[in-house]
């Protein structure tokens, strides 16, 4: 059976709908998952599923989530060669640098090694269009799942 992962910080609530969302598309798709909101779960459990989802808002002018910035720090050494990954979050386009936090996620992912599978999903605020939630959740699980069976 395929495992996934999702981590995620959410302040206002934006980013927690977000995930449930997502979460929706990979139980769709028939894959286990475990779900941490942050601060709760420890990095070193990333190296045990076989694809990870971080999801983090962008705080001020570009930002890392506060309740991120501990987790990120405490990935550094983590081996995610053969992880494959997907990061998504929430932003405001009133400032200057849009949900810049999915791309420090993804940076960190790829610099330990994981694969990342898709293009990171930005949403404004909180998700009005859920199905593109519920899609990419799928999505990712459905390409974690088609690479497992290969393997």
């Amino acid at each position: 059976m395929t495992n996934l992962i999702l981590v995620f910080a959410s302040m206002t609530g934006n980013t927690e709908e977000i995930a449930q969302l997502v979460g929706k598309g990979v139980k769709e798709a028939g894959v286990n998952l475990t779900i941490r909101e942050l601060p709760a779960g420890e990095p070193k459990e990333l190296e045990q599923y076989d694809g990870i989802l971080l999801g983090s808002y962008t705080y001020g002018d570009g930002e890392l989530a506060d309740e991120f910035l501990d987790f990120y720090d405490d990935m550094d050494g983590l081996n995610l060669d053969g992880k494959m990954a997907a990061v998504f979050g929430s932003g405001d386009t009133a400032y200057e640098q849009f949900c810049v936090a999915v791309d420090i996620l993804t940076e960190k992912l790829q610099e330990l090694g994981a694969t990342i599978v898709q293009e990171g999903l930005k949403i404004e605020l909180s998700p009005e269009d859920e199905e593109l939630c519920i899609n990419f959740g799928k999505s990712f699980a459905e390409k974690v799942k088609e690479v497992k069976a290969i393997i």
